[in-house]
């Protein structure tokens, strides 16, 4: 079933530094492109998020003086051919390569003696929904890795779990590559049109859908 949320002041949608020897990061230049932008009366605000920054987003989580009804961060990822729905974060870090600022935590937790995982609190499957029948690739992704993009995911459901918070909604998103960086890849154009949308999706939707969309292994 879905239905109609209450309406956000604010929606704040981050991006990422190029990280991993990378020269540019999708995720930053849609955000460059969405930012300010109104929609369905929602004023859109961008943010940059550096790796493993989780202070300076949650600090910018109340842009305007007001809580953000709906919140989200993207990154690139890749090897992937389709925007990705995260499901959940989990409360460790374990880094294969150094974030920005020379860190490379292993093994240990996003927030000592926090929850072992957090789930989304979008609709996942009703964006999901809503932007294959646009004919955008999306895909619902079951881990969110234990680098980078995990941590800012816990960081930020831990965030919204706290007092004050309440129906405020939070999640992450990844995104492919820019053509020039590889393969499989996607445009910046159908990157931004594809968080517009699921964005927009998330805001008109207040309980999720049924829709199968897990994975094996």
């Amino acid at each position: 079933m879905s239905g109609t949320a209450r309406r956000p002041s604010t929606v704040l949608v981050t991006g990422f530094d190029p990280f991993g020897g990378s020269k540019v990061n999708p995720s930053w230049q849609a955000v460059q492109a969405m930012h300010g932008r109104e929609i369905g009366g929602r004023q859109w605000s961008g943010s940059n998020c550096p790796p493993c920054s989780i202070p300076r987003w949650s600090t910018g989580a109340r842009a305007g003086g007001a809580p953000a009804r709906a919140g989200g961060l993207h990154r690139p990822a890749a090897g992937r051919s389709a925007i990705s729905l995260e499901r959940i974060a989990i409360n460790v870090n374990d880094a294969r390569i150094h974030d920005n600022a020379g860190r490379k935590p292993i093994d240990t937790p996003v927030v000592a003696g926090g929850p072992a995982a957090y789930f989304t609190s979008l609709p996942i499957k009703a964006m999901l929904l809503d932007l294959l029948e646009a004919g955008i690739n999306a895909e619902v992704s079951q881990t969110a890795g234990t680098f980078v993009c995990n941590h800012v995911f816990y960081g930020l459901m831990h965030l919204l779990a706290r007092p004050g918070w309440e129906g405020t909604r939070g999640g992450l998103v990844h995104v492919p590559w820019l053509p020039e960086q590889g393969q499989p890849s996607m445009r910046v154009d159908e990157i931004v049109a594809g968080l517009e949308r699921g964005i927009a999706c998330a805001l008109r939707t207040d309980r999720d859908i049924r829709k199968e969309a897990g994975a094996i292994a």
